[in-house]
């Protein structure tokens, strides 16, 4: 076996390579900043102003990154998300800078309510119950003018039972039968999400999700929301978080074989930036091989904060 693990040698014989055209590179959009702003509990990520936008996207793009997922973080928060499918919402008017200046960028958008509503809940909320079927209709709503605005694909992350069904249903109506759809199909009630709410000021005014995302002890459940998301209409599934379901990401791809992404979540990345910082780890080496693992397990396509160096350790 040694024969084959000189350095000449084993490029030729490697199972998996990650490639640039696999990430997906997130991007908070606040507006309500002027310039942009780190995340202090992700080092080296910023929110940007709705102007500046564009511009990190084509610095991404120079990296050879060509796909994006928008997050919003918007000047008024309501009871029932009104913000998410204002038409002048925060990432509608996102998506259009993006795509006028750079209408080859593959424009995702995350669809839920959690980031738009003054109880931080990604559901509707009556006397303190998250109610799912009144739900839907909203999720169709926010879909529809994220495709209006020009997304490419519209990323349903609330795990409402029937999301992918009644976005398909309100996209096709609209028509906009073109826009795919990834759903967040297993997504898990996570203790690796803390940065994120910060960074998109989505954290819960009270109770948790766990009525709506996953128990992390559970796997065979993860394949039976999957297969709900693919009957609904699916385009690609989600595994997330990825590092710690690398299993669930395997059973998912080995048992459907459909386009799969896993997220490498911001509490993943924190890790590393933190033991990075430290001294303890090489932050660009421990990333790559965290992704390749990824990709290992099943992956087709990866969303991760690490995209812009991975990409530079790549090119």
């Amino acid at each position: 076996m040694r024969r084959l693990r000189r350095d000449l040698l084993r490029p030729l014989v490697r199972e998996n390579r990650l490639s640039i055209d696999e990430l997906i590179m997130p991007i908070f959009v606040d507006e309500n900043i002027s310039v942009k702003k780190e995340i202090p509990s992700m080092p080296a990520y910023y929110r940007f102003p709705v102007n500046e936008v564009a511009d990190e996207v084509g610095r991404a793009m120079e990296k050879g990154i060509k796909a994006f997922i928008l997050f919003g973080i918007p000047a008024y928060k309501d009871e029932v998300a009104s913000s998410a499918f204002d038409k002048n919402g925060v990432v509608q008017k996102a998506v259009g800078k993006i795509k006028a200046e750079h209408d080859d960028a593959v424009v995702i958008t995350d669809v839920c309510l959690c980031e738009y509503t003054t109880h931080g809940h990604c559901g509707i909320v009556r006397d303190g119950i998250i109610l799912n079927d009144e739900t839907l209709p909203v999720l169709g709503k926010i879909a529809v003018s994220h495709a209006e605005a020009g997304a490419d694909i519209v990323a349903p992350s609330g795990m409402m039972d029937g999301m992918v069904k009644a976005i398909r249903s309100s996209l096709d109506s609209n028509g906009f039968q073109n826009v795919a759809i990834m759903s967040y199909s297993a997504k898990y009630a996570s203790n690796f999400y803390g940065p994120f709410r910060d960074a998109a000021e989505s954290g819960y005014a009270f109770g948790d999700r766990r009525s709506y995302q996953m128990d992390f002890h559970n796997g065979r459940e993860a394949l039976r929301e999957v297969e709900l998301d693919l009957n609904e209409g699916a385009d690609i599934v989600m595994v997330k978080p990825a590092l710690a379901y690398l299993d669930i990401l395997k059973a998912v791809k080995d048992k459907f074989g459909a386009p799969t992404a896993a997220y490498n979540v911001s509490g993943e990345y924190a890790m590393v930036k933190a033991a990075g910082k430290m001294g303890w780890l090489d932050e660009r080496q421990i990333a790559y091989e965290i992704l390749v693992a990824i990709k290992r397990a099943g992956a087709d396509l990866i969303i991760t904060y690490h995209a812009i160096e991975i990409a530079e350790f790549l090119g």
